[in-house]
């Protein structure tokens, strides 16, 4: 007789931060908060979450509002737009606006430099801008690879139903009605791959539970990290022996590193998550403002090489 796959424990829940001004375009809460850049994340480091804000057209003659030209170095950025626009242009030529459901996946490598604003029509129409971006680390040997883009549009990105499933301890037994669904983005979920081309393994998805009450489980290789972003609503991991966390919106849980299922019940309709999660590069992590690395010699030649000019092509 075969056993069921362990849930997943908690580890720690985070709760929602401040949030802070990134440029003057984005209003964010700095998730990860004294987590980000630890290898408990690994391999992303860090997370910021701009929730619903309206913002008024601007006035003729302005410039959109983000954040102006600067570098990178080591790592790679995925942002997600929610909704509204953010565009995006960079020191290698590429240039694109990402809209609601689309995903831009800049891979920084030995260094680009680039900005983002909110799109044009956006901006002149004004509207509501959601969005996210994280990073995610590169390993040791391809920290200074290339530099690359990828634009994820929202029709290349794979959905697939969710179905609920019993919440008794240490049954899971799979009901016929659909509960929700998985946008994969990176990595796989039962058998069905994200578009995103990563430099490790990793897993992105962005989850709707459609019910409240409604139970899923979601695999999750036992030797990944996991960490599960409430969006927006709320939700409760239950865990071996009966644990139950419950986890109010932009809260954040990681979990043990164990465990084959990520067991997930709403605590709202249309509750939204995100579940990420890879694995660790156990390497070093030496960050400072735009650059991460393995080694503090490895930072101060970053600066040099961007301050000398040898640097974002």
């Amino acid at each position: 007789m075969s056993s069921q796959p362990l849930l997943r424990t908690i580890k720690q829940v985070l709760p929602a931060t401040p949030k802070h001004w990134v440029g003057d375009g984005f209003h964010v809460h700095p998730v990860f908060a004294s987590k980000a850049f630890t290898e408990e994340l690994s391999p992303f480091l860090m997370f910021d979450y701009a929730p619903p804000t309206h913002f008024p057209p601007i006035k003729a003659g302005k410039n959109p509002r983000g954040v102006g030209r600067h570098p990178h170095r080591g790592f790679e950025t995925v942002t997600v737009a929610f909704q509204g626009e953010v565009e995006h242009a960079d020191s290698v030529g590429n240039r694109d606006v990402i809209r609601a459901g689309d995903v831009q996946w800049m891979t920084a490598g030995r260094g680009i430099v680039h900005e983002e604003y909110h799109g044009k029509e956006f901006s002149e129409m004004g509207g509501v801008l959601e969005m996210c971006q994280l990073w995610v680390n590169l390993p040791a040997e391809k920290k200074m690879t290339k530099p690359g883009y990828q634009a994820i549009l929202k029709g290349d990105i794979p959905s697939v139903e969710i179905f609920g499933a019993s919440s008794e301890v240490g049954e899971c037994v799979v009901q016929s009605e659909s509960i929700g669904r998985v946008r994969v983005i990176a990595g796989s979920f039962q058998g069905t791959k994200g578009p995103a081309s990563t430099f490790s393994p990793v897993e992105l998805w962005d989850v709707i539970l459609s019910k409240s009450d409604a139970v899923a489980d979601l695999p999750f290789p036992e030797e990944y990290s996991c960490i599960v972003f409430v969006r927006r609503g709320k939700a409760s991991i239950l865990g071996e022996a009966g644990s139950v966390y419950e986890l109010g919106p932009q809260s954040v849980a990681l979990t043990e590193r164990k465990g084959g299922v990520l067991r997930v019940k709403a605590g709202e309709d249309d509750t939204s998550l995100l579940v990420m999660g890879g694995l660790p590069l156990n390497e070093p992590i030496a960050a400072r403002g735009p650059f991460v690395m393995n080694t503090w010699d490895e930072i101060a030649q970053a600066s040099r090489d961007f301050y000398s000019g040898n640097f974002g092509s």
